[in-house]
């Protein structure tokens, strides 16, 4: 839907022509009449595509960047944000589809698109995307920075003073690292690095050795700072930068002594970024995965973007030399990796030009000094992220690492962050003699090397590290203690919807549930065995697990509502997650919309459902909430007869969480902490009709309309919550 409809339903968001960013073009959604049951639900007009969904969820975000009610700073770091995000979509999907092209594969997914017609679509959208993106950083956010004293510089607003400043920076700090590549017969056209600044250089003129090219190519290293501030001097109190980029430009001359420079221009290059492991014929996963990486850096291209001001010719001999097509080049008025402007956010400080500091609450009787063992043994405790703090589950760590009655700790490690203190709470641990077993996921993308040396530090002090199932990503979060109790051996548990990541616990909601459950405890053991030894599959009392029992009680789950639904019983689905694509799923949630059941879905990104087919889908809702915080909670509700079945997880609904992937989903048993999760991550987001984003039968996303007698937030809600008292 075009922005000029979404501002009449939220009439804040100020109107911006983007109809051209769609990538989808309008669909005849197909009819059945109220009753008639269509099997087996299979139609591919039933189904959006997966890429052009995905850069739906890129559109909202680069909206946040839009909205004039954000602070200016944050609004600069959501555009920052897409950069970000494009970049991951170009290196693993739009390098997939270009391979199964080149292959003559024809891989489809169930809308049975085809690959080749997709790439057309998302080239389309991308552009369109990307365009916009610059337009809002030229036209609207750098004025705006610009009326808060905080200047990007270019060199055309250079005075002599500048000039003089920013030539000696060049000289010291710049020159000593460059390395100017000519092309000649002895100099090939070097193998540029994966989103790698560089520029291509015309020249003029023959140099000492009477070679005359005339073509240069000069890598930028990615130790340089890309944003470079001023010195106050300099800036007369204003914050003000320059870009690396503009101060090589402007100096690129002295790297070619005695020839003449006839044209400069900045590219960056994408490149596939999949990884290719022969898992199977490994016989050691982390040699084999450490032998790979290097090749990520230096993949087949993908994606060139160049300057607006790069010349055709130029343009077409980049193109010939990475094999590309005009498709796959991106002109820029501007950076051309607009991510880097990220920094600026940091260097400024500028409290009123971003969000208000939030401090988490902290949940009764789980401070540093309490005993947190005592705590679970009296009942389970859940903790909502990032509105309660993620400190409770570290004291918990951190307690078992020195507590001599502790004997053993197991726990699933996929991405935990540079400097992790669950790392070193495992570290203390070990080295305090605690038996330790770690399940490093090797394989949890763009974290395969940080993951690498995670495991290597392990081994070195004793841990027993497994590296997850072959073929299967142990995504599962879960965290067991075993402690000798004067009642025997009792085990302690976490279980949560996200990772052991002190960092993105502050910024991603997700639920942490505490317990010392015996029957959960010997599940959590039943699947630890599993994960390190062999054997069949375990039965479990309480948890699902994937790939074994969670896409089987999710399909039972919805037609036990569809069954009821037809019986006359009030049936109800809610479900919260991070994407919906996998088609069995969908097939079923037709047939129960079909069959009457209400069905609410909170899809942050990907969805290939499309809700309000008449007598399709007519039942089902489908809603994304962009806002300070990233939605990653996965949350699955059944009114199962009155029962209420709620369960939290690591997986969301796709096939690969759900039939590739080692993934839990665990119940909340206790009644008061199953209504709190209800209220906080599903009623509360329903709710809510600010930040939050419809999407319609065609694909299309649109604002909620607003009521402003009553607006809410749902982040905003929670966070009032949950905040911790202010100090005095």
């Amino acid at each position: 839907m075009p922005d000029r409809a979404i501002a009449a339903r939220n009439p804040r968001m100020p109107q911006v022509d983007v109809e051209k960013l769609s990538g989808e073009e309008t669909m005849e959604v197909p009819i059945v009449k109220e009753g008639q049951v269509r099997e087996p639900l299979n139609d591919p007009r039933y189904f959006i595509n997966r890429e052009l969904s995905l850069l739906e969820f890129h559109r909202r975000v680069l909206a946040q960047a839009r909205d004039p009610r954000a602070p200016l700073l944050e609004r600069l770091r959501f555009l920052t944000i897409v950069s970000a995000i494009l970049d991951e979509f170009f290196e693993i999907r739009v390098a997939s589809l270009q391979q199964d092209v080149e292959l003559g594969l024809n891989a489809r997914g169930p809308d049975e698109a085809d690959p080749a017609e997709v790439l057309r679509k998302i080239g389309k959208t991308a552009h369109a995307l990307i365009s916009e993106q610059y337009r809002m950083l030229n036209q609207e956010l750098l004025p705006a920075l610009d009326e808060e004293d905080i200047r990007l510089l270019k060199r055309s607003t250079w005075n002599a003073r500048l000039r003089t400043w920013v030539e000696e920076y060049f000289v010291d700090e710049v020159l000593p690292v460059l390395t100017p590549m000519g092309l000649d017969p002895a100099h090939p056209f070097p193998n540029v690095q994966n989103k790698g600044l560089a520029f291509v250089v015309n020249l003029e003129g023959d140099d000492a050795f009477e070679r005359d090219s005339g073509i240069a190519i000069v890598p930028v290293p990615r130790s340089l700072p890309r944003l470079i501030p001023l010195p106050r001097e300099m800036s007369k109190g204003a914050h003000e930068f320059v870009m690396l980029s503009s101060v090589i430009h402007a100096n690129i001359g002295k790297l070619f002594p005695g020839m003449k420079v006839t044209g400069c221009h900045q590219f960056r290059l994408t490149r596939n970024s999949n990884l290719w492991v022969e898992e199977e014929e490994a016989d050691d996963l982390l040699r084999a995965l450490k032998s790979e990486l290097p090749r990520r850096r230096f993949g087949a291209a993908v994606r060139l973007e160049v300057s607006d001001e790069c010349t055709h010719r130029m343009a077409d001999f980049l193109l010939n030399q990475f094999g590309l097509d005009p498709v796959d080049l991106f002109r820029v008025h501007g950076p051309v990796n607009l991510h880097r402007l990220a920094a600026l956010y940091d260097l400024v400080d500028r409290p009123d030009l971003k969000f208000r500091p939030f401090m988490a609450g902290l949940a009764g009787n789980l401070g540093p000094k309490s005993d947190i063992f005592a705590t679970l043994t009296a009942g389970d405790v859940l903790l909502h992220h990032p509105y309660q703090s993620f400190q409770p589950v570290l004291h918990l760590l951190r307690q078992a690492a020195t507590d001599p009655t502790v004997l053993a700790i197991k726990m699933t490690l996929y991405r935990t962050g540079a400097d992790s203190p669950v790392v070193e709470a495992l570290l203390d641990a070990a080295r305090n003699g605690k038996e330790i077993t770690a399940v490093v996921e090797l394989r949890a993308r763009f974290d395969e090397d940080a993951n690498i040396k995670l495991a290597t530090r392990f081994q070195e002090v004793g841990v027993n590290v497994a590296y997850g199932i072959v073929g299967y990503k142990a995504h599962a979060k879960l965290l067991m203690i075993v402690r000798r109790e004067v009642a025997g051996l009792r085990r302690y548990v976490h279980m949560g919807t996200g990772n052991y990541h002190a960092g993105t616990s502050r910024a991603y909601t997700d639920w942490s549930l505490l317990t010392a459950n015996e029957a959960i405890g010997d599940d959590v053991h039943r699947i630890f065995n599993q994960l390190t030894g062999l054997g069949g599959e375990h039965p479990l009392s309480h948890l699902l697990m994937a790939p074994f029992s969670l896409h089987k009680e999710l399909l039972r789950l919805i037609d036990a509502e569809a069954d009821a639904a037809r019986r006359g019983d009030k049936a109800r689905i809610i479900a919260k997650m991070n994407a919906l694509t996998e088609p069995l799923i969908i097939r079923a949630l037709y047939a129960a919309s079909q069959a009457g059941v209400s069905i609410d879905l909170i899809v942050r990104g990907a969805c290939r459902l499309r809700p309000g087919m008449p007598g399709i889908s007519h039942n089902i809702r489908v809603r994304s909430v962009v806002g300070r915080f990233l939605e990653h909670d996965r949350v699955y509700y059944f009114l199962a007869g009155g029962r209420e079945v709620v369960l939290c997880g690591s997986a969301d609904w796709m096939a690969r969480n759900l039939i590739r992937r080692i993934e839990v989903a665990f119940p909340i048993l206790d009644p008061a902490l199953k209504q709190r999760v209800i209220d906080e991550s599903l009623h509360t987001y329903l709710g809510s009709d600010e930040a939050t984003w419809e999407l319609d039968a065609d694909g299309s996303y649109a604002l909620a309309t607003v009521r402003p007698e009553a607006a809410r937030v749902a982040q905003a809600t929670l966070m009032e919550r949950h905040a911790r008292p202010a100090a005095g």
